[in-house]
């Protein structure tokens, strides 16, 4: 199978490429999850945050907002001494305060999902990379939802953070042109 060059031989890395990278996802909950994994990734690489993933689930009780919301200072160092997670204070409580201004922006727009997917019109761009070095770090787009989830208090959410991000969850398919997974997009089902 011909992949994109950023993909190394792990089975776990190449599902993660064949499977999710790319692929739209409406589910507020896996967005919500998505956002915080690329801000921990911040200074790491991805392959360093999705062999954490299953841990990540774990210690923040499967991302869901609504619990992490209420943690407190006893579950902050609990999460510290997590070795299963990278164990960094801004990052950790970057979860929680994202978690409230998660919370809000549900208020607000009746899903994570109608905010998140109102950047790019509710579409999936398609890019035509033929080669790795043409793809972006960021764009206009990344730096527009960057600076609004900033204002709506939301943090580790820099304008790279964001487009990484973006093309996680499929808002942008970023697969190269010679990639089996450029014209594989179909949406993940709602997981919540």
């Amino acid at each position: 199978m011909k992949r994109c060059g950023w993909v190394n031989q792990d089975p776990l890395y190449m599902n993660y490429h064949d499977d999710e990278w790319g692929v739209p996802v409406h589910d507020d909950r896996l967005l919500f999850e998505y956002l915080n994994l690329e801000g921990a990734q911040a200074g790491l690489s991805w392959y360093t945050i999705l062999k954490k993933r299953e841990n990540y689930r774990a210690a923040f009780d499967n991302f869901v907002p609504e619990k992490i919301i209420t943690y407190d200072v006893k579950k902050i160092d609990e999460l510290l001494h997590n070795e299963g997670i990278v164990r960094n204070k801004l990052k950790i409580n970057a979860v929680v305060t994202n978690a409230k201004a998660y919370v809000n922006v549900v208020e607000e727009f009746g899903s994570f999902d109608e905010y998140i997917w109102s950047f790019v019109g509710g579409q999936p761009i398609q890019n035509h990379f033929k080669e790795l070095k043409d793809v972006p770090a960021t764009t206009d787009i990344s730096d527009k939802l960057s600076k609004d989830l900033k204002k709506r208090g939301f943090k580790f959410v820099g304008s790279t953070i964001c487009y990484a991000f973006m093309q996680a969850c499929g808002m942008v398919n970023d697969h190269i042109m010679t990639c089996d997974c450029y014209q594989k997009t179909p949406p993940i089902p709602n997981m919540s």
